[in-house]
């Protein structure tokens, strides 16, 4: 992989409902998942809640050139089928040469949470492993379990909702080549106030992929990225699942696909 993440080997436990701040890894005051609220479907709709302290970040579902997203166990969870999370816009952080996408001081990260019954409710638990940088980047790992929903929905939830970027139908022109550990997608964005354009495989988090190179043409912005497999050598790309996600100062979109050209 072009960029490791160098992390210290360490493991931290958060404790049950809510972490204690003793109990938890250095950078991060605490760590929880809400209660949220059941909507008429049976589904679960909660968040996993992060509190950092001052100059600490942690990471986005997608990096950039390096970090460490979150990965998640439920197996502590009860009448749980599968779990969705509602993603809010990162902000660019630039850590010396490198360029992150995560966010500073508070994360709270939505999810719906589906039951195998629908008539029954959903217990939520998880072991949550995740990076937290300053100076130093390192692991952390917490336990954290929901209390028991509330009746109404919470604001707290239904703001980071408003913030995941808003899906658009555009399927922007492509062209994809081989390169010699792996290959390169140039995409033809619509010209707009974008600050941040982000590629990504969503369902091969495994592809490590470059932060774009943004070149204006025309009325267009042609976004180009490295995509490289753990075998570092060219592979079939299917650009049905390539996501582009788009940030600027009035918010974000993502796009699905691509239309690839000749």
């Amino acid at each position: 992989m072009r960029h490791a993440f160098a992390l210290a080997v360490a493991v931290f436990w958060a404790g049950s409902l809510h972490a204690a701040a003793g109990d938890l890894p250095p950078g991060l005051d605490s760590a929880r998942l809400l209660p949220g609220w059941t909507d008429p479907q049976g589904n679960r709709i909660s968040a996993l809640q992060l509190r950092l302290q001052p100059g600490w970040k942690t990471y986005w579902r997608s990096p950039g050139d390096s970090g460490l997203p979150p990965s998640f166990d439920w197996q502590g969870s009860a009448n749980l089928a599968d779990v969705t999370f509602h993603w809010p816009a990162p902000e660019a952080i630039r850590s010396g040469d490198d360029m992150t996408l995560g966010y500073h001081d508070l994360l709270v990260l939505p999810f719906t949470a589906r039951p195998v019954d629908p008539g029954q409710p959903v217990t939520l638990a998880a072991t949550v492993d995740f990076g937290l940088c300053e100076q130093i980047c390192v692991p952390a790992h917490v336990a954290v379990q929901a209390p028991d929903p509330a009746r109404v929905p919470d604001p707290a939830i239904q703001a980071a909702m408003e913030a995941v970027p808003r899906r658009v139908p555009q399927q922007p022109a492509c062209v994809v080549t081989g390169i010699e550990d792996g290959m390169r997608l140039s995409a033809l964005l619509p010209q707009s106030d974008t600050d941040i354009a982000v590629m990504e495989l969503a369902d091969h988090p495994e592809i490590w992929v470059s932060w774009p190179s943004l070149t204006p043409e025309a009325e267009f912005l042609r976004a180009t990225a490295d995509f490289i497999p753990p075998t570092a050598r060219p592979f079939d790309l299917d650009v049905r699942d390539l996501r582009i996600t788009l940030i600027g100062p009035d918010g974000a979109v993502e796009m699905q696909g691509c239309d690839p050209q000749g």
